[in-house]
């Protein structure tokens, strides 16, 4: 039997209006299906339209390998085409050595909690962290301790509080509100505090650089200037699974000590072939990169035209804050009424009172379905009476 407390967790989260649910939902081109009816689709993180590339998909068809890894990597699950991604990897990248995970949670979260065993070491971690850094953040031995989003005067406050070794924990890109982190000066803080860094560049990677390398191609910093660096394949690069980059010696303490990589079944011989084929399109189809740079000028200058607040992102990812759940849960739904698919993100997810619309933009959309998406979005909020604008 089950706990008796479920019942009254589940009904406080609906009285909070916090409940979530599943839609089954099927996308396809700038457009997801939901129901039976199609909407235009500003939810999705499939930034550069490779998860619907039609050529992608006929190369699917191609493939002639395993469906399955039959084993965990450390057993008979790493295949050549496992072991081709980690190398097509590096060379995008610059870093020394790759490690796959089956997705981004696991990769962070066992990161964290196995590497940072020691009780008198320190995670110093962005407040806005992706939860999967929290997580592994709080599981892990050493003391976790949170910095002001971004505030670089209050990490280094942090850093000199403490006395052994201390590790930065930051997003390249912040998944719910789209900014990115000032890596250059997170490096100079490293540096002048002898800590290590971690990135998360699960919204940079493929969209950012000459190739797609990601947020370091927004600063100075190169691979070099990173300790650990993960990121995923569910974004940009279209698949799913993700990886962790750095030294030679961080990834073999990995493969001998991570129990999520240890003990999981390595994902899907030609899940891997895929992804290394998408990484190297990506890398060489620079219009992608160009057509959704293109559109966020675009939606930013359509923003500004209808006197809405600035989102003070310029990546693929544009919140549009409501505040209080049931107001965002209701343009959610005004905004799906219109033909446009976007989804309501409320607490634990963000904070308190700070419940959004989180547009997505990509590569896929026109700049008429911007232009009348956020047309529809400022009706919607004057006739509700609602949106921070």
């Amino acid at each position: 039997m089950l706990p008796e407390s479920i019942k009254q967790l589940l009904a406080e989260k609906q009285a909070k209006d916090s409940y979530r649910s599943r839609m089954v939902c099927r996308p396809h081109d700038s457009y997801v299906e939901v129901d039976g009816k199609h909407y235009v689709n500003f939810s999705g993180n499939d930034y550069l339209g490779l998860a619907v590339d039609t050529k992608l998909q006929q190369t699917w068809r191609e493939v002639q390998l395993n469906s399955g890894s039959t084993g965990s990597p450390l057993i008979n699950g790493y295949h050549p085409s496992h072991q081709a991604l980690e190398e097509t990897i590096c060379d995008w990248l610059g870093f020394e050595s790759c490690l796959l995970f089956t997705s981004g949670f696991t990769a962070n979260s066992s990161i964290l909690k196995n590497l940072m065993t020691n009780k008198q070491h320190t995670i110093v971690q962005d407040k806005l962290n992706h939860a999967s850094l929290l997580d592994g953040g709080k599981e892990a031995n050493a003391k976790n301790i949170r910095f002001q989003h971004n505030n670089i005067a209050h990490l280094k406050k942090r850093l000199e509080s403490v006395d052994n070794y201390k590790l930065i924990v930051t997003e390249g890109i912040f998944s719910m509100d789209g900014d990115h982190a000032p890596i250059d000066e997170v490096i100079a803080a490293k540096r002048q505090h002898d800590a290590g860094v971690m990135l998360d560049d699960a919204h940079g990677v493929g969209v950012f650089g000459k190739q797609g390398e990601g947020s370091l191609s927004l600063s100075n910093a190169n691979a070099a200037d990173i300790d650990i660096f993960t990121a995923t394949f569910g974004k940009a690069v279209g698949t799913s699974g993700a990886f962790v980059c750095g030294s030679q010696q961080l990834i073999e303490y990995l493969v001998n000590h991570a129990r999520g990589y240890i003990y999981s079944t390595s994902f899907s011989p030609v899940l891997a072939e895929m992804t290394r084929i998408a990484i190297e399109k990506l890398r060489l189809e620079q219009w992608r990169r160009d057509k959704l740079r293109d559109n966020i000028a675009y939606f930013k200058n359509i923003l500004a035209e209808l006197s809405f607040e600035m989102t003070g992102s310029d990546s693929a990812i544009q919140p549009i804050v409501v505040g209080d759940n049931k107001s965002t849960l209701l343009l959610a739904s005004e905004m799906r009424k219109q033909g446009f698919w976007v989804t309501a993100i409320r607490p634990p997810t963000v904070p308190a009172h700070a419940g959004r619309i989180r547009i997505t933009l990509t590569s896929l959309h026109s700049h008429q379905q911007i232009k009348a998406m956020l047309f529809a979005l400022k009706e919607s909020c004057e006739r509700l009476k609602i949106c921070q604008n």
